[in-house]
C-alpha cells in the first residue's frame, strides 16, 4: 500500500565561519532540527569551520492542521561534538516561522545568521538551508551512527558532565564561551593527520588500551582528558596515571613501553594483578562517601569481665594490647671484671622482642620506666618472658635472669580504673631450671585497650624494625599551636635625622623587622630632618616571644642604595597588650647611631650625648583572631586574649578508625610500601596518630576530643606517608612526608548527638592528574551543650568585633596569614616528634590564594549554577506566556488576580511557599557530610598545561616560550571578560542616556511618555493598572508578535559611550 504521508523536508546544505570550539581553532559540527517535538540530526563533519552536509531531514506533516501552525516555528541548532568526553557544545541556532514554508518546487537556498541563546553566548557564522513541503519524496534516511565515544568515563563526575552537556539549558552557551576561551591557546602537539574521518579514528582509539604493572594494592586514578582532541587524550591516557607516587624510582620509559600497545599488536592475556582499562574497572561509588556499619566501643560488651566498655573510646573499635611496664631493677650481680654492669631488659613474646635502653655507666640500680605494647591479634604464645641482660662490648651479652608470666593469669584493666601498680619480681635462672638468682625487677603486666594512658608512649611490636630517631617519629602525639598575636607598630614621626652627607636633606623611611618579617613605610613625601609618616605596620608574633622588634631609620641615597641613620631593638614583653580599640600611649625612643664602631657593652656608648629619636605607638592586639588558615574553612574564631573567650557550645569527638586501599608511596625491599599516619586539626589542637608500618590498610582506632566554640567551623584530617624512619626504612632525613589525601568536614552540616561513621575517598591533585589514593574511615560526633548558645552564635559575627571595627586590607590579611602559617610550622617542627612543615602547609592550604585556571573555571561554573535557577524561572515564565501548559497558565492568571486584589497576601504567600519547599526538601536532605567534589573542583577534566601551570613555582620556573603562551591565553580569557563587562556597561549607559539629552529625540519621547504615564497612573487605580499590565504580559500567543517589543526596540536604539572609546 502506497504511503501518502506529506513530509516537511529540511535540506541542510552548509555553514560558514563557525565559532571554533575544540581549543585548536576548529570544530566538529552537526545540525539538529526540532519540529513539533520531532528531532533529527545530520552527520558530524570533523575539523571544519565551513562544513558541507548536503543532507535532507524529513518530518511528518499533516496539511489539515497547517492553519493551526502559524504560531509555531522550526528550530535549527548547530552543535560541536566533543571528544573524547561525550557531549556537545552550542554553536548557534535559528528559528524559522512555519508561515515561511513553501511547497516543493518553490524552495530557494537561504542563508541565516546564527543567533545566541543568552547574553554571554559567543556565536558567529551562517547556515544555508532549504525548506519545503513534499508529497512525492519519502523518508530515505538511514539510522545515523551516534557520535563516537572513544572512552567510557564511568565516574560520577564525568557522568554529571555528560548530563549537563546534553541538556538544553540557558547557560550552556555562556559556559562554553568561557571554556573555549580558556582552551584556544593550548599548545598543539598533534599533527594534521588528526583531521581524518571518524571511521578511521574510532577503531584506533579502541585498540589503544592501557596496562599497569602489578602492585600490592589496587589504585584508582583519574586520567587527564582533553575535551577536544581524542589523540591528545590518548597520549595522556597512555601515560603513567596509575603509576606509583613520584618518589618511587621507576623508569618512565620502561613503564610507558609496558603500558601502551600498538594498534597492530595483539592484546595481552588478562592478569588478575593488572588493572583493567579505565572505563572497565572504575566504579563511580569509589569516589563517594560510604556508610560503614560498625559495632563501636559503646555497643561492645566485655565478654571476659561481664561488663560493658565505656568511657572516652566509644567511637572506635576496641583493640586489645598486652602492656608490659619495665620500671627498674635492684641488687643485680656485678660483672666479674669491671665490678659493675650495663643492664638492659628484653621483653619477648613469641617472635616479638623489645629492648629497653642500656646504661653506659656501671650500675646495679638501673631505672628504665618504659612500656611495651603487643597487639592481641598477633599473640601466638602462651607465656611472656622478661630477660635482664648485661651489655658487653665484645662478645655475647650475659644473661642476668628472667621472669616468666602465664598470659592466662594476666589481669585486664579498663580505664578510668587506676593504673596497675608495678610489683617486684625475683629473677630466675635464664636456663629455665627454676633456680633463683640474685636481683629483682619491678614490672607491671596487664591487658588493656588503646584507651590506656600508656598507649601513646609505648613501644609497639608492629614498629619493632624502627630504631634510633625513627622511634620517636612513629608515636602518636597531641600538639598545640603557639599563641599568636598581631603586633601593631604605628610609626608617627622622627626627629633630628642627620644623613652622612650634611649637604643634602634625607629621603627617610622606616624599616621594621621581626624575625623573618620585614615591613617598610613609604618615603616621607617632604625632604626634611623631622619626617612625618603616621603609618601602621602589622606583624605576627608568637608566645613565648623569642624575637625582638628591630626599628631602623634609613635614607634613600640612591635607587639601589639605602643608608641606615639609626636603629633600635625592642623586646616584645615591654609592649602593652590591648583587648579592644582603646588608644595606646605613644613613646619616644632614642636611636643608636649606626656604623660608629661602638659595640654593645662598650663604655664609649655613653659618650654619645646626641642621638636621633623616633615616635612610636606599639601594642599587641588581643582582640583579633590571628588567622593561619583561610576564612572559607576556618577552624577557630576566638580572639587571642583568653579574657574575651566565650563558653564552649559543644564537644567534637572523632574516631580515626583506619584507611583502606592506600597506594604504595615508596619502594621497600623491591616492593611498594606505605608507612601511613593521620593528622587532624581543629582550632589550636593538632593530633597525630601513630605510624603503621608497611601496611596499605592501616588500623589506628584512636579517638580525640575538641571543645567547640563555634559550630560554623571546619575540621581537617590528612593522611601522610612517614619518610623519617631512618635510613634503613625510608631514606635520609631530608625527605618530605608525602601527602596521601585530605578530608574536610564542616561541623554545621552534622546533626547533634548523632554518630557518623563513613569512609571518605582520599583524592590528591598531582602534576599528572587527579588520583584516588585510598579511603579514610572515621567516625565523628558533634555534641551540643546548649541550644540557646548555638542560636546565639548564628546571630553574631563570625570573627571578633575588632575585625569589623578596624579591619585589615585584603593584602594585609593574605600576608599576615602566610606569616602566621610559617610561625606555626616552625614551632610545631620543633616538637618531638616534629610535625613537619610540609604537613602543616598541606593542612592549612597555604597555596590556596595562588592563581589556578582550574579553580577559576570551577568558580565560574559555580556562579553559572547559581544563575541557572533564575534562567529556569525565566524559562518557566516564557512557557506560561506561550501557554505551553494551559492548565498551569490558567492557575497563574488566577493567582495573579488574587495577589493584585489583595496585595497584603504577597509576602505571606512567598514565605509560606519557602516553608513548604523546605519541608519538601527535608526528605532528600544529605545523610552524610559533604566531601571533595571532582566535578565541582573541575579536576576530573583538567588540561595538562593548566595543571602544570598550577604546580609551577612563584615566581615561575618555566621557559620563556611557555610563559608567553600562558600569558597569551590569559589575555584571551580576559578579552572575553572585557567584552562581557563592556556589554553590561553599555546597557547601564543607555539607561543614563534616557534623561541626558545625548539623543535629543529619544529623550524628548521619553519625557513625554513619563508625563502621559504620570497622568494615567494618577487617574486610574493602581490595582487596575497592575492587573492590566500583568494580563498584557501573560497574553495568549495569538496576540503576540515574533518581532521585538516596542520598549525593547526603543531601548536598543539609545546611545552608549562605546563610540567614545579609543
Amino acid at each position: 500500500m502506497r504511503n501518502n504521508t506529506t513530509k516537511l523536508v529540511v535540506h541542510v546544505v552548509d555553514a560558514q565561519n563557525l565559532m571554533p570550539r575544540d581549543g585548536q581553532g576548529s570544530a566538529s559540527p552537526f545540525v539538529e532540527v526540532d519540529f513539533l517535538n520531532q528531532l533529527s540530526k545530520t552527520r558530524t563533519v570533523p575539523k571544519s569551520l565551513n562544513p558541507v552536509w548536503d543532507q535532507k531531514l524529513y518530518f511528518d506533516y499533516d496539511h489539515k492542521v497547517r492553519r493551526n501552525l502559524h504560531n509555531h516555528h522550526i528550530e535549527v541548532s548547530v552543535y560541536h561534538e566533543r571528544r573524547p568526553l561525550p557531549g556537545r557544545s552550542f554553536l548557534g541556532r535559528v528559528k524559522i516561522s512555519f508561515s515561511n514554508i513553501v511547497q516543493e518546487g518553490d524552495q530557494v537556498y537561504q542563508r541565516f545568521t546564527l543567533e545566541k541563546k543568552s547574553v554571554l553566548a559567543s556565536v558567529k557564522g551562517e547556515i544555508g538551508l532549504k525548506f519545503y513541503i513534499s508529497s512525492s519524496e519519502q523518508d530515505q534516511r538511514s539510522p545515523l551512527p551516534s557520535p563516537s565515544r572513544p572512552y567510557t568515563i564511568s565516574t560520577q563526575a564525568s557522568s554529571a558532565v555528560i548530563e549537563e552537556d546534553i541538556t538544553d539549558s540557558e547557560t550552556e552557551d555562556s559556559r562554553e564561551s568561557f571554556a573555549s576561551a580558556v582552551q584556544e591557546d593550548i599548545p598543539d602537539s598533534v599533527s594534521e593527520k588528526e583531521a581524518e574521518p571518524e571511521q578511521v579514528q574510532e577503531p584506533v582509539q579502541t585498540l589503544h588500551r592501557q596496562e599497569v604493572l602489578p602492585r600490592p594494592a589496587p589504585m584508582h586514578s583519574i586520567r587527564l582528558r582533553s575535551r577536544e582532541n581524542p589523540q591528545e587524550a590518548n597520549t595522556h591516557h597512555s601515560r603513567g596515571a596509575n603509576q606509583l607516587h613520584s618518589q618511587q624510582p621507576r623508569g618512565a620509559n620502561q613503564l610507558h613501553s609496558q603500558q601502551t600497545r600498538g594498534a597492530n599488536q595483539p592484546q595481552p592475556p588478562h592478569n588478575a594483578n593488572h588493572l583493567q582499562p579505565y572505563g572497565d574497572n572504575i566504579d563511580p561509588e569509589d569516589f563517594k562517601v560510604k556508610d560503614m556499619n560498625l559495632e563501636l566501643g559503646e555497643r561492645w560488651p566485655n565478654t571476659s569481665v561481664g561488663e560493658r566498655f565505656t568511657g572516652t573510646y566509644d567511637l572506635v573499635e576496641q583493640m586489645f594490647y598486652l602492656y608490659v611496664r619495665v620500671v627498674r631493677a635492684k641488687e643485680l650481680p656485678p660483672g666479674l671484671i669491671t665490678g659493675g654492669c650495663d643492664p638492659y631488659v628484653e621483653v619477648k613474646l613469641g617472635n616479638y622482642k623489645g629492648r629497653t635502653k642500656h646504661f653506659d655507666r656501671k650500675t646495679t640500680l638501673p631505672e628504665w620506666n618504659q612500656v611495651f605494647a603487643f597487639t592481641k591479634e598477633r599473640i601466638h604464645s602462651s607465656v611472656l618472658e622478661v630477660f635482664v641482660k648485661d651489655k658487653e662490648t665484645l662478645g655475647r651479652d650475659d644473661f642476668l635472669g628472667k621472669v616468666v608470666f602465664d598470659l592466662n593469669e594476666i589481669p585486664t584493666r579498663v580505664p578510668p580504673n587506676s593504673p596497675l601498680a608495678p610489683q617486684w619480681y625475683r629473677l630466675e635462672d635464664w636456663r629455665g631450671e627454676g633456680k633463683i638468682v640474685r636481683g629483682e625487677i619491678m614490672l607491671a603486666v596487664w591487658m588493656g585497650t588503646q584507651a590506656d594512658e600508656a598507649f601513646p608512649e609505648a613501644w609497639h611490636a608492629d614498629s619493632a624494625s624502627v630504631h634510633g630517631e625513627g622511634v620517636f617519629n612513629v608515636r602518636s602525639k597531641v600538639y598545640v599551636s603557639p599563641k599568636l598575636w598581631y603586633l601593631r607598630v604605628n610609626v608617627i614621626e622622627a626627629q633630628d635625622m642627620i644623613p652622612s652627607d650634611r649637604n643634602r636633606l634625607p629621603d627617610v623611611f622606616v624599616k621594621a623587622n621581626v624575625g623573618m618579617q620585614t615591613l617598610k613605610t613609604k618615603i616621607c613625601p617632604v625632604k626634611t630632618t623631622n619626617p612625618l609618616w603616621n603609618e601602621d605596620l602589622v606583624f605576627v608574633v608568637a608566645e613565648p616571644f623569642e624575637e625582638q622588634l628591630v626599628i631602623s631609620v634609613e635614607d634613600r641615597v640612591h635607587t639601589s642604595k639605602d643608608e641606615v641613620i639609626g636603629k633600635i631593638s625592642l623586646p616584645m614583653n615591654m609592649f602593652e597588650k590591648r583587648l579592644d580599640h582603646r588608644p595606646v600611649h605613644s613613646r619616644w625612643f632614642n636611636l643608636d647611631k649606626y656604623g660608629t664602631g661602638v659595640l654593645e657593652g662598650d663604655p664609649r656608648r655613653k659618650e654619645h650625648k646626641f642621638s636621633s629619636r623616633i615616635h612610636l605607638r606599639i601594642c599587641l592586639e588581643g582582640g583579633y583572631h590571628v588567622m593561619d588558615e583561610s576564612t572559607m574553612y576556618i577552624s577557630d574564631t576566638r580572639p587571642t586574649a583568653r579574657q574575651l573567650w566565650k563558653q564552649p557550645v559543644g564537644m567534637l569527638e572523632i574516631g580515626i578508625l583506619g584507611a583502606k586501599g592506600l597506594v604504595p608511596m615508596k619502594l621497600k625491599e623491591g616492593r611498594g610500601s606505605t608507612d601511613a599516619y593521620c593528622v587532624a586539626k581543629y582550632g589550636q589542637k593538632w593530633v597525630r596518630t601513630r605510624t603503621i608500618l608497611d601496611s596499605l590498610s592501616p588500623r589506628w582506632n584512636e579517638q580525640y576530643t575538641w571543645e567547640v566554640y563555634d559550630p560554623c567551623t571546619v575540621v581537617t584530617l590528612g593522611v601522610f606517608d612517614n619518610c623519617h624512619l631512618g635510613s634503613a626504612q625510608s631514606g635520609n632525613g631530608s625527605s618530605r612526608d608525602a601527602r596521601i589525601g585530605k578530608v574536610r568536614i564542616r561541623l554545621s552540616t552534622l546533626e547533634a548527638h548523632k554518630i557518623y561513621t563513613h569512609s571518605f575517598p582520599l583524592l590528591v591533585l598531582q602534576p599528572h592528574g587527579l588520583k584516588k589514593t585510598g579511603d579514610l574511615q572515621i567516625s565523628i560526633r558533634f555534641t551540643t551543650l546548649s541550644l540557646a548558645n548555638i542560636i546565639y552564635n548564628y546571630t553574631h559575627p563570625l570573627l571578633p568585633k575588632m575585625h569589623y571595627l578596624f579591619p585589615f586590607t585584603v593584602n594585609q590579611v593574605d600576608g599576615l596569614r602566610y606569616q602566621a602559617m610559617n610561625i606555626v610550622a616552625t614551632r610545631l617542627g620543633r616538637a618531638e616528634p616534629p610535625l613537619r612543615k610540609e604537613v602543616v602547609e598541606y593542612m592549612l592550604d597555604v597555596d590556596s590564594h595562588l592563581w589556578s585556571m582550574r579553580r577559576s573555571k570551577a568558580n565560574f561554573f559555580r556562579i553559572m549554577s547559581l544563575l541557572s535557577g533564575y534562567f529556569l524561572v525565566g524559562k518557566w515564565l516564557e512557557d506560561i506566556c506561550n501557554w505551553r501548559y494551559p492548565v498551569t497558565s490558567v492557575l497563574v492568571h488566577v493567582l495573579f488576580f488574587i495577589l493584585v486584589m489583595y496585595p497584603e497576601l504577597i509576602l505571606p504567600t512567598m514565605f509560606l511557599y519557602m516553608f513548604f519547599i523546605g519541608l519538601w526538601n527535608f526528605k532528600s536532605r544529605p545523610r552524610h557530610p559533604p566531601h571533595m567534589d571532582m566535578k565541582l573542583s573541575w579536576a576530573e577534566a583538567v588540561n595538562p598545561d593548566e595543571l602544570d601551570e598550577e604546580f609551577d613555582t612563584f615566581p615561575t620556573s618555566r621557559s620563556q616560550d611557555l610563559v608567553r603562551l600562558r600569558y597569551d591565553r590569559l589575555r584571551s580569557v580576559a578579552g572575553r571578560i572585557q567584552t562581557v563587562v563592556g556589554d553590561i556597561a553599555a546597557q547601564g549607559e543607555r539607561v543614563q542616556s534616557l534623561l541626558s539629552w545625548r539623543d535629543p529625540r529619544a529623550t524628548s519621547l521619553f519625557i513625554l511618555f513619563c508625563l502621559a504615564a504620570s497622568v494615567v497612573l494618577y487617574a486610574m487605580p493602581f490595582k487596575a493598572m497592575t492587573l492590566a499590565g500583568g494580563l498584557y504580559y501573560l497574553r495568549h500567543p495569538k496576540f503576540r508578535s515574533k518581532l521585538p517589543s516596542l520598549p525593547s526596540n526603543f531601548f536598543k536604539r539609545l546611545p552608549s559611550r562605546i563610540d567614545s572609546l579609543l
